[in-house]
């Protein structure tokens, strides 16, 4: 069996490199890549700014063109709508498991020889999402004129995709039990003590400044600042460099600013961070000082989150579609709940550029206060008004 490597490092034979794959377009297009790998990379390029998507997009790009050159044995640049169909049912159970599957429980680095480009068969979501991206993928090598067409297009859409239901935030009650379950969280030992601090802190972070994991992950210390604008009071300000390599400054409130010197009190820094101060903005419990890794954050949020469902449950049955809502949070929901949150009290321009949208037409999402009012007004004017048999 073929050693399985990463797209970088893939050796791929002449007549799978796709310089003569039946799908190239017949003309000369607008990319200098002459083979499919390059091809690819080309466009990824395009998200270099982007680490989080940049590596969403490797993964389903390098997955697919290793079953290409591994398992099925063409080009990416002589697949067809058929052979797409095979991938398909590929992702649902990638098979040989040795090749293709990590072993449970490890995540091993992209250079070591255990790494493999699944963790498990994909579910239906995670299903969906890949095709999505390799249909972008697909789409765009035909815009700049390296494919004559995209095969994945031909798939049929069983529904077309409209824009996302805005549920995927907590109601403010739903909050107010992931405060609860952060307040009463155990401080006996001083591991204890440090990660109930740093629960605190992270929510902290996530609720009042909005950020995404990458920006709490890419953040230092150092960020916090204050300046003193012309009416004279001085205002402390968190800056982030966010989406698309963008600078944006994050108001640091009275009460984000309180939390901040808390934190930093817990791990015996002074109460205010100096310029240039490389501390991470949240820092690991065990080992040096130094950025966490974005998956950890997530399962820090996943803990408490489920730990706030289980509590809920044990007040009894009527709490369980409470709990079941819980339990699916993540840590881009507490983005949303922010937004939708801020949004019901302040303009939408302050949430845009409080949360670093590019078009407050994203923004206008978190508007769920002018929804239900919009609900009320028509149920209470508007009806058939049916005589009861």
């Amino acid at each position: 069996m073929t050693a399985l490597v990463t797209l970088d490092r893939l050796a791929i034979p002449a007549h799978l490199d796709g310089r003569r794959g039946r799908n190239r377009a017949a003309s000369p297009g607008q990319l200098a890549a002459a083979d499919d790998r390059s091809a690819v990379l080309a466009w990824l390029a395009r998200y270099v700014d982007s680490p989080a998507t940049l590596a969403s997009y490797r993964k389903e790009a390098e997955r697919l063109m290793l079953w290409c050159g591994l398992q099925h044995g063409v080009a990416l640049s002589d697949l067809t709508h058929e052979d797409l169909l095979v991938y398909q049912r590929f992702l649902v159970d990638p098979q040989p498991a040795e090749r293709w599957l990590m072993a449970p429980g490890q995540k091993p680095g992209r250079d070591s020889p255990l790494w493999r480009p699944f963790a498990g068969p994909l579910g239906a979501s995670s299903q969906r999402q890949a095709l999505s991206i390799l249909n972008a993928m697909l789409s765009w090598l035909v815009e700049a004129g390296y494919l004559a067409g995209n095969p994945l297009a031909l798939s049929r859409r069983k529904k077309r995709l409209a824009a996302p239901r805005v549920s995927r935030f907590l109601p403010m009650e739903h909050w107010e039990a992931v405060k609860s379950t952060i307040e009463a969280m155990p401080v006996i030992s001083e591991r204890d003590r440090l990660h109930a601090s740093r629960c605190r802190w992270l929510f902290s972070l996530l609720y009042i400044g909005g950020l995404r994991v990458s920006e709490i992950c890419g953040t230092t210390m150092g960020g916090v600042f204050s300046r003193r604008s012309t009416d004279a009071r001085e205002r402390w300000w968190l800056e982030i460099t966010g989406k698309g390599g963008k600078t944006r400054l994050v108001p640091a409130t009275g009460e984000l600013m309180a939390e901040f010197m808390r934190y930093r009190k817990a791990h015996g820094l002074s109460p205010l961070a100096l310029e240039g101060d490389g501390m991470p903005l949240v820092i690991p419990l065990i080992g040096p000082a130094r950025p966490m890794a974005r998956s950890a954050i997530h399962e820090i949020v996943k803990e408490v989150v489920r730990e706030s469902a289980a509590r809920l449950r044990r007040q009894g049955p009527e709490f369980e579609s409470a709990a079941a809502h819980l339990e699916q949070a993540s840590t881009h929901w507490m983005r949303h709940t922010a937004g939708s949150h801020l949004s019901e009290k302040a303009d939408l321009k302050v949430v845009r550029d409080n949360l670093g949208h590019a078009n407050i037409s994203t923004t206008s999402i978190y508007l769920h206060s002018e929804d239900d009012a919009r609900h009320d007004a028509t149920a209470a004017v508007h009806r058939v008004g049916w005589r009861t048999p």
